[in-house]
């Protein structure tokens, strides 16, 4: 079943291993939740670190690297350096359009939701990416929102499907796009997850941010 817009769900088939965008996010979570562990801060960005999915041509690797190897990370999160393992052995049965049901192996947990702002390089160069990073959560569906004063945002925006962290619960990334004076012409921005009934907001106001 092909998730409906704003709305993802995955597996990886038993036996498979994750491709190139599905790992992105969980780089994401390395560099957020666990840079400290992997490098040091004053160690450059390797020259073969790519952009993520929904990136604009341009956006430089090192910017998207400092962005993430820098930030702090969330209070009350350890250290998550590099998951060893990424696939999925849980089972996912789906009956009609729009009706998924996932037996569940272990218990729910609610997303961690980091809101990261557009990198001073990228405003510079004509370019505005907002990255909602979402992780922690099970089961792997989940549907992301974003908004412009509370207005629902559809234009430049793209979401990661899910990925099965080493915990065994899941990471997923939605990544808004904008030019830098559409960045600044709103007073807030807002990335809305609803998981399994519930929603969890992170909000940014672009006039505190100058």
């Amino acid at each position: 079943m092909r998730p409906k817009t704003g709305q993802v769900g995955y597996e990886t088939p038993r036996g498979q291993s994750p491709g190139p965008k599905q790992l992105w996010p969980l780089l994401l979570l390395g560099l957020a939740t666990g840079a400290h562990c992997q490098l040091p801060p004053t160690t450059a960005a390797p020259p073969s670190r790519v952009p993520g999915p929904g990136a604009p041509a341009g956006s430089s690797p090192r910017s998207l690297w400092d962005r993430f190897l820098f930030w702090p990370g969330p209070h009350g999160a350890g250290p998550r350096c590099w998951p060893g393992g990424f696939w999925s052995n849980s089972i996912t049965l789906v009956f009609s359009e729009g009706t998924q049901l996932t037996v569940l192996g272990q218990p729910k947990s609610a997303p961690l939701v980091m809101l990261f702002l557009p990198f001073s390089e990228e405003l510079r160069a004509n370019k505005a990416i907002l990255v909602c990073l979402i992780s922690d959560f099970y089961p792997g569906n989940l549907t992301v929102t974003w908004k412009a004063d509370g207005t629902p945002v559809t234009q430049g925006v793209e979401t990661t499907k899910p990925f099965k962290q080493s915990n065994n619960k899941y990471v997923a990334s939605s990544y808004l796009s904008l030019s830098p004076d559409k960045w600044k012409s709103y007073s807030n921005f807002t990335c809305q997850v609803t998981h399994e009934g519930s929603t969890v907001e992170k909000r940014v106001v672009p006039s505190e941010c100058s």
